[in-house]
């Protein structure tokens, strides 16, 4: 028997640990692990001495701005970041034109995803046409994300098909996704308190980045303590997979860890802003609308770092929010102009990979928080997000003492940026590989549009 490749050398995080092995692949999958001898003989064989080899990450909440705002971005330029970023699936949101709330336009969205990704795919529709709902399931929808936001002096990114914030329709809601057993996702925010939060900073002509920093973090961030607590009660009552998006302060974090110890079905996602930019003043001062997104009170930092390490928190995902610059540049005068969010799909596993080298994490918590818990989480495990015989080959090999800076010339992004341009990392992926292909090779992105499959939940007839 000769394998398509053989990694050797590296070592390896297996779910039982890390441990020195070889990998062998074969027609896409992991066909064995073992060492020397036990290996087959390959076609090609790759000398990894001196790396590490993780299961590829899974980046459940990515915003590829694919269709309706190619401009910014599109399924190809953020699959490509996603591959330089060690990233081997990225799950789309649904605030797109047209927004994805119909099946129709949920099957649209996908064969563009499957003409032009380089890793492997889905996408998460909006359950706000709840007689949809199950048909979007049937579709392979991996899961469903709806927002309790409007913007309201922008139309982007928060548009009109995708919001709900009135308590009786996110009853519905809940109520309609639990019937389908995926998970809802939700961005908590408090509607009402925040315009009222609003029209008082305006009123003083207060508009630029330090006061909508300011007022998104007013009365100790009861914008979003708030509805999560809501939002948490509401699972109890519907039974509905709650997937909390978002958790950002210290009281949340209690909300969801006090939740699961009464065996509730709530998990948690942050956003690595919530850690490594906006949870530092000096940050949204220095870099202003290209840190916001919401300033995160810098006190809260510590009880986020526990809850990523205690499993309050089960997912990483990246909110890659990819804006242009002229687009950001609003937000000097009035943030309340300028989109929200910032990309970061490239960069995101470089910073954890840091965040391990200086302690603040194990290698093997963190493989849990990219790749096993999104797919124990949206049902893609066990064929992603562990390294097992039989699984798909989705791999990121990375250096964990490369030391290198984080430069804005290597952004695969269409918009041309990153927040994190300057800051110094030790940790860096080499090589991606997606069902056993290169994506991204010697820090070179090699893959091809139309590579990537659709996956969908473990049993789905249309899984790939």
């Amino acid at each position: 028997m000769s394998a398509d490749l053989v990694i050797r050398g590296a070592r390896v995080v297996l779910p039982q640990g890390t441990a020195r092995a070889d990998l062998a692949i074969s027609a896409g999958r992991i066909a064995g692990i073992g060492a020397g001898e036990r290996v087959p003989d390959a076609l090609e064989v790759l000398d990894a001495s001196g790396l590490v080899v993780l299961p590829g990450a899974i980046d459940t909440h990515t915003h590829h701005r694919d269709p309706g705002y190619t401009h910014k971005e599109d399924i190809t330029t953020a699959t490509r970041a996603a591959a330089a970023g060690g990233v081997t699936t990225s799950v789309g949101m649904p605030n797109v034109d047209p927004p994805t709330n119909t099946v129709e336009r949920y099957r649209a969205v996908i064969e563009r995803y499957s003409r032009g990704s380089l890793v492997d795919f889905n996408h998460n529709p909006a359950p706000t046409v709840p007689h949809e709902i199950p048909g979007l399931a049937a579709a392979g929808a991996l899961g469903f994300k709806v927002y309790m936001i409007e913007d309201s002096k922008r139309s982007y990114p928060h548009i009109p098909g995708v919001g709900v914030h009135d308590h009786g329709r996110l009853l519905e809601v809940a109520e309609a996704v639990a019937a389908t057993g995926r998970p809802l996702m939700v961005h908590p925010h408090d509607q009402e308190l925040i315009t009222t939060i609003e029209q008082r900073f305006w009123e003083r002509g207060e508009t630029a980045h330090l006061a909508y920093a300011r007022a998104y973090a007013s009365y100790d961030s009861l914008v979003w303590d708030g509805p999560a607590a809501w939002l948490i009660r509401l699972q109890e009552a519907t039974g509905v997979r709650l997937h909390l998006l978002h958790v950002k302060t210290s009281r949340t974090a209690a909300l969801v860890r006090a939740a699961k110890a009464r065996g509730q079905q709530v998990t948690g996602e942050l956003n690595p802003v919530a850690v490594f930019l906006c949870n530092d003043w000096s940050n949204i001062e220095r870099l202003g609308p290209y840190a916001l997104s919401t300033w995160v009170r810098d006190e809260y930092t510590e009880d986020l770092w526990r809850a990523l390490r205690d499993g309050t928190i089960d997912v990483i995902g990246t909110d890659h929010a990819p804006h242009l610059r002229e687009e950001k540049e609003v937000g000097w005068t009035d943030m309340w102009r300028a989109p929200g969010g910032v990309p970061q799909i490239q960069d995101y596993l470089a910073l954890f990979l840091d965040a391990v080298a200086h302690g603040r994490l194990s290698l093997e918590r963190l493989v849990e928080l990219v790749a096993g818990g999104p797919a124990r989480v949206f049902g893609l495990a066990p064929r992603k997000g562990a390294i097992t015989v039989g699984a798909d080959a989705d791999l990121a090999i990375v250096d964990l003492s490369s030391e290198c800076t984080i430069e804005e010339a290597d952004v695969q992004s269409k918009c041309g940026w990153t927040p994190f341009a300057g800051r110094r990392v030790r940790g860096a992926v080499v090589h991606t590989l997606v069902r056993g292909e290169f994506v991204y090779r010697d820090r070179v992105v090699v893959g091809r549009p139309g590579h990537g499959r659709l996956v969908t939940p473990a049993g789905d007839g249309a899984r790939a």
